[in-house]
């Protein structure tokens, strides 16, 4: 995915001028850096839902979006938010609850697909999100801080399972996030911005069962920066 010469403004605010970045597809790319710079803005752009002047080549328009909090289709049950973003795409009947149920396993929710929204803890809530948005047939996945405010075991847990999500689907991935940690688990590249600039940039070298303490010398790289 490639953006070239973006331009957006909020009215008098102007958040990109001339701006060009490029993400790997099928790859997990983690966007940092302070608060305003034009992160979840970048995102925006990506999914054209803000006005912008510019190129964005991307692989499709298939997109899956995973917000901070759940956003979760309320008067549905577990199973009848997966069924309803794949649909179209399955019309099997018998084929669709095979694949409901082997998502729904996958994230721990197998046990909870009669349920609605409102019965499910954060955590729950949040791994419904992530098994939606696997779900669904989309090439991209974009995700504004989807594990900030979690507490430490849940979010390793979480993290821990939108890995195995990731193995399986392979989506071209673009994550929002303030956490150097994370950054460090999950991503194949880091990009830090500044303000309508790239203040950093490196691809991670592939590493299986990566751990907090793998690249430390990336890490202090990144820390200076942030």
């Amino acid at each position: 995915m490639k953006l070239t010469d973006i331009s957006l403004n909020y009215g008098e605010k102007k958040v990109y001028e001339n701006f060009s970045v490029e993400i790997p597809d099928r790859k997990i790319t983690c966007i940092m850096g302070a608060s305003g710079c034009g992160k979840t803005s970048l995102l925006n752009i990506i999914t054209n839902i803000v006005v912008y002047h510019g190129t964005v080549e991307k692989e499709s328009d298939r997109i899956s979006y995973i917000f901070q909090m759940p956003v979760l289709l309320k008067h549905l049950t577990v199973k009848k938010n997966i069924e309803f973003v794949i649909k179209n795409q399955i019309k099997n009947k018998i084929e669709r609850e095979k694949f409901i149920d082997d998502i729904l396993k996958k994230v721990e929710l197998i046990n909870e697909k009669d349920k609605y929204p409102c019965s499910l803890s954060g955590g729950m809530a949040q791994r419904l999100s992530l098994a939606r948005a696997f779900a669904y047939d989309s090439d991209i996945l974009l995700m504004d801080e989807p594990f900030k405010g979690l507490d430490i075991s849940l979010k390793k847990r979480i993290i821990n399972l939108f890995k195995e999500l990731y193995l399986t689907y392979k989506k071209t991935t673009v994550l929002v996030t303030h956490d150097l940690d994370e950054a460090i688990l999950l991503a194949d590249k880091i990009i830090i911005l500044g303000n309508n600039t790239i203040l950093y940039e490196k691809n991670l070298p592939e590493k299986p069962n990566r751990t907090l303490s793998d690249f430390p010398e990336i890490k202090n790289e990144m820390f200076e920066i942030l």
